[in-house]
């Protein structure tokens, strides 16, 4: 009697849509085509700590899938090895006018946050720490900032530092840890980072 085949090990992702529940699909959707990047870690207010996010964890797990099936909706699944993260741009050259303004405002954000930070003479990796981050004080001398609130209007954020936290919550860049206190996220950080080195860069 010839013995059947082995099945396939558990450790090995089933291919297609196999082994992927359908919510966690859609869940991991929503976020990606909304302009949020989707992080390995994520602020728990609970524990008052970074941990493990399980729909990273999904795509990461089912890596090939994904890339095949935004690349059939005209995106392009990007995955940010350094910052642990991902997040979707259009698949062809033309980028949209939106996705434009949107990353026009994280740069800005981040930039007037990173230099305000190194001005107080505060290392930047306290911005992504959960027991740091950015405090009632300092949202306070960043909206008292003349030349912060003209460069944020440039951006077309016309509300001040509340509206710009909120844009970079709203995508995943920062946490809210508190009534008025916030940290930068991996993707916050590593952007913040690339800024950093442009910068350092372009003065050779």
């Amino acid at each position: 009697m010839t013995e059947s085949a082995p099945d396939t090990p558990p450790t090995e992702p089933a291919p297609g849509f196999a082994g992927i529940h359908p919510d966690h699909s859609a869940a991991i959707y929503r976020q990606l085509v909304a302009g949020q990047v989707l992080l390995r870690q994520v602020y728990n207010p609970d524990r008052g700590a970074l941990e493990a996010n399980p729909l990273y964890n999904v795509v990461y797990g089912h890596l090939a899938h994904f890339r095949e099936l935004y690349r059939h909706l005209g995106l392009e699944l990007v995955f940010d090895e350094r910052g642990g993260f991902f997040y979707l741009r259009e698949g062809s050259d033309d980028e949209s006018e939106e996705h434009d303004e949107n990353a026009l405002k994280v740069q800005v954000v981040l930039l007037l946050i990173g230099r305000y930070y190194a001005r107080t003479g505060r290392d930047l990796q306290y911005l992504g720490r959960p027991d740091a981050g950015l405090a009632q004080d300092d949202l306070e001398a960043l909206a008292a900032d003349a030349e912060y609130r003209d460069l944020l209007a440039t951006a077309r954020i016309d509300k001040g530092w509340d509206e710009a936290m909120d844009f970079l919550v709203a995508r995943h860049f920062a946490f809210r840890t508190g009534a008025a206190r916030y940290i930068l996220s991996a993707a916050g950080m590593r952007f913040l980072e690339q800024l950093v080195e442009e910068y350092e860069y372009s003065r050779g």
